[in-house]
């Protein structure tokens, strides 16, 4: 049966950070609350836990679940050929709605979906988000919808569309910016913005002057 906290309330913050670091390390499903909309969540290093995330969500392999982290120093362990140019974008705007697609670590065992190699990554500009995501380390993470439904903006949103599928649902209240990260890929020979999203290419061209569409 799925619990939801409030947590406007420190007592039931902390009974739902402890409950759903207990449910990802179980390789249950998790939404919780970020900047931008709500997300499902599960252990990024939980191949059941990840499945169960698409299977919850209507969604196939084609579209790779991206991770959430709780520290810029987390990307040191999880990407590979990481350019100066990531950097500067991170130190600019993360914790933020900016997520960057870069390869990882060819050693990490873990299976996000059809992503040939590559990690979208993101550090969340929320606190709840950021407490739970320093509790259990990095999070697959998707927006907390249906596939082709809108993306969820409160907690009660999520619920109603996911339902039990999900184990915790930690209430933080309305987000504040429904509009989704930006993504900017750093595979290439040059970064390119893959989703105009809270960040606009103008925001983003001041750090990379060599961004491209």
């Amino acid at each position: 049966m799925s619990r939801r906290y409030d947590c406007s309330d420190p007592d039931e913050r902390a009974a739902g950070l402890r409950e759903a670091a207990g449910a990802v390390r179980r390789a249950e499903l998790v939404v919780l609350p970020t900047d931008t909309v709500y997300g499902i969540g599960a252990d990024a290093f939980s191949p059941n836990g990840i499945a169960a995330l698409l299977a919850a969500k209507g969604r196939g392999r084609d579209m790779p679940v991206p991770v959430l982290v709780g520290s810029p120093t987390t990307l040191h362990g999880l990407v590979a050929q990481f350019p100066e140019s990531g950097w500067d974008l991170v130190d600019a705007y993360w914790p933020g709605a900016l997520t960057v697609v870069t390869r990882h670590q060819p050693s990490l065992q873990w299976d996000l979906g059809d992503a040939r190699g590559t990690v979208a990554v993101r550090m969340p500009l929320h606190p709840v988000a950021i407490e739970l995501l320093t509790q259990v380390g990095p999070m697959g993470v998707s927006s907390a919808n249906r596939s082709g439904q809108p993306p969820a903006t409160t907690a009660s949103e999520a619920q109603d569309q996911l339902g039990t599928a999900v184990e915790i649902y930690l209430d933080g209240g309305p987000t504040a910016d429904n509009v989704p990260s930006s993504i900017v890929d750093l595979t290439g020979d040059a970064p390119k913005l893959l989703r105009e999203g809270a960040l606009t290419f103008d925001q983003l061209a001041k750090v990379l002057p060599n961004l491209t569409r």
